[in-house]
């Protein structure tokens, strides 16, 4: 299942999607989420996303 889109989810939605694909699990030599998003928590990273500003796609691209 991919990211919901903004038009068709609440802001919640976006928040546990987020929360559920990037889940910390405090092993960051395995994980690596945290060097991804530069020390930042993933809902921080794609708050503009949880808010609907910005697209799923338009955060990552700021990531990679």
């Amino acid at each position: 299942m991919g990211a919901p889109e903004i038009t068709a989810s609440t802001e919640e939605e976006r928040r546990q999607y987020i929360k559920e694909k990037y889940k910390c699990i405090a092993d960051c030599d395995m994980c690596g989420l945290c060097t991804v998003f530069r020390g930042k928590e993933p809902e921080l990273a794609y708050a503009d996303y949880i808010s609907g500003k910005r697209s799923f796609l338009e955060v990552s691209g700021d990531y990679r």
